[in-house]
């Protein structure tokens, strides 16, 4: 499967938005971006404003994991996804429609990734003392994506993506064995377990191909709020409680997180993928999980170890190596034999 990375919390590529920290890319985010049926065969080159764009995805996507800390801080980890999913269900709304013979699809979609993957991300985020290891634990969203697609679909990948596939497991890995252990175990943990539902989300976006993605979210939001409401009056009633007193500017984080990193940031890359191709696009969102560590890193006054920049960065560059790779695949399938040419 193709991907490229969405926020890297998310989508917590995957944990904040589904997103999923990763968004799926490849056949899976030309449909799902678009949903208009259009042929992307007429790429412009880059340019000033496409920069522009660039900058602020990475941005978005990148400062979304300080966000969903401080929204969990305030309200709790369930209470914060409930509000963040129910803000995208309001901006989304108009586009809500019924989809005949996709509807399994959207609801499964909003089930998991819209609202238990954001329950699975509220405690990690919770339990974390440096959200820089779960930045970079988040990158594995990809890799299991692809592994899934191995797996499940019976796809073949070659021995460059093996090594990224590789190269990004080994990467978690020297966080998770840095030598006097780690506080943030179970955070990592969980961040690990929340991948790969973002990756089962991921296989199931192929079922979407065409639907347009204003009507995705607005599914996403409105399932994941009705799988979060009842969670959060069982888990966090007080939470809810304490909204009524709640100072208008701490739902700026909850905001930024629904409209920044899920709307402006995902329209940003769909406007993207029109113009460009995704072997083009692709590598440029890589700058993402970067600007996650250093913001959780400065924001919270944490400390980065040896051991967390060397696997920071082998992970990042498994990442890579997995997100140009399958762009460069997706770009190119249709010289190779029906796609059957292993990358």
């Amino acid at each position: 499967m193709d991907n490229i990375p969405q926020d890297p919390m998310a989508s917590a590529s995957s944990i904040s938005d589904a997103p999923i920290g990763h968004a799926p890319a490849g056949r899976g985010i030309k449909a799902h971006s678009f949903g208009d049926g259009l042929q992307h065969n007429h790429f412009v080159r880059l340019n000033w404003l496409d920069g522009v764009v660039v900058i602020i995805i990475n941005l978005m996507w990148g400062l979304n994991l300080v966000a969903i800390k401080m929204a969990t801080n305030l309200v709790g980890p369930v209470t914060a996804a409930f509000l963040r999913q129910a803000i995208v269900m309001i901006v989304c709304a108009s586009a809500l429609r019924i989809v005949p013979g996709r509807m399994r699809s959207l609801l499964l979609l909003g089930v998991l990734t819209g609202g238990l993957f954001y329950v699975i991300v509220g405690y990690s985020l919770e339990l974390a003392d440096n959200l820089a290891a779960l930045a970079i634990a988040s990158q594995l969203g990809a890799p299991l994506s692809i592994l899934l697609g191995v797996l499940v679909l019976k796809e073949h990948i070659g021995r460059w993506r093996i090594f990224g596939i590789a190269l990004a497991f080994l990467g978690v890995a020297v966080l998770v064995f840095e030598p006097g252990g780690s506080g943030d175990l179970d955070a990592i943990a969980l961040t690990a377990v929340g991948s790969c539902m973002w990756a089962v989300g991921s296989l199931i976006q192929r079922n979407l191909a065409g639907v347009p993605v204003l009507t995705i979210y607005a599914w996403m939001g409105l399932v994941g709020a009705l799988v979060l409401l009842p969670i959060t009056i069982w888990q966090e009633a007080d939470g809810l409680v304490r909204l009524a007193d709640m100072p208008m500017r701490h739902m700026g984080w909850v905001a930024f997180s629904a409209i920044g990193s899920t709307l402006i940031g995902q329209g940003g890359m769909s406007w993207l993928l029109q113009r460009h191709p995704i072997s083009t696009v692709a590598p440029l969102t890589l700058l993402s999980p970067i600007v996650a560590v250093a913001s959780s890193s400065y924001y919270f006054q944490t400390s980065l170890s040896p051991h967390m920049i060397i696997g920071g960065i082998i992970a990042l560059a498994g990442v890579a190596v997995v997100t140009i790779r399958s762009a460069w695949r997706h770009d190119n399938s249709g010289q190779h034999n029906n796609g059957q040419k292993r990358t």
